[in-house]
């Protein structure tokens, strides 16, 4: 008999602590696609765990009836802030663009849309790119404009997924934009 969500919870909750394997086994590529999206390859493993060890911490305030694969969703979300925030400060990388990237570069510029950025990612030097400029941003930053603007996600979605209001995401995503051109404009490239 396949139990719910819910139901492995509440084992769990009540002492039944092997059930939680469950979860781990029944939910771990869902919390692995959003982790692997906002932190390096190499460290996804590492953040992934994390975040059962979080559930798991907070299991008590699971609500019933509430899905669980959003909860540990924002769970999993506020881990990969959590990792920027350890690993992103304090640290310096060091990065040059390749010669070859600048062109790719100008022509990102060009258009200021966010969708562009999306659609020139998939070539391996604009993903080069975004890498870096996203790695100029603070961790707070970084998590907004991955969440609204690379994987579309609506302000709502944004706001419950980080625990902040609407208005601190549109304001918030507005300002990195910002931040991200003058990132780049920095960096030697000028819009066209």
């Amino acid at each position: 008999m396949l139990l719910s969500d819910d139901e492995i919870v509440q084992r769990v909750l009540h002492g039944d602590i092997n059930t939680y394997a469950a979860l781990i086994d029944r939910h771990r590529q869902c919390v692995f696609r959003i982790v692997v999206g906002h932190v390096p390859h190499d460290r996804a493993e590492e953040v992934v765990h994390e975040t059962f060890v979080n559930a798991y911490k907070g299991l008590s305030s699971y609500r019933g009836g509430e899905k669980f694969p959003n909860w540990l969703s924002r769970i999993a979300v506020r881990c990969c802030y959590d990792f920027w925030r350890e690993n992103g400060r304090n640290r310096e990388i060091a990065f040059s663009l390749p010669e070859d990237s600048v062109e790719c570069l100008e022509r990102l510029m060009a258009d200021t849309a966010m969708t562009t950025y999306q659609d020139a990612a998939r070539s391996r030097e604009a993903q080069t790119i975004l890498e870096w400029a996203l790695r100029q941003l603070s961790p707070e930053d970084r998590m907004v404009i991955t969440l609204t603007a690379l994987e579309e996600k609506s302000v709502a979605e944004a706001a419950e997924l980080l625990g902040w209001s609407r208005v601190n995401v549109k304001v918030r995503a507005l300002r990195v934009r910002r931040k991200l051109k003058d990132i780049l404009a920095q960096a030697g490239i000028s819009e066209v």
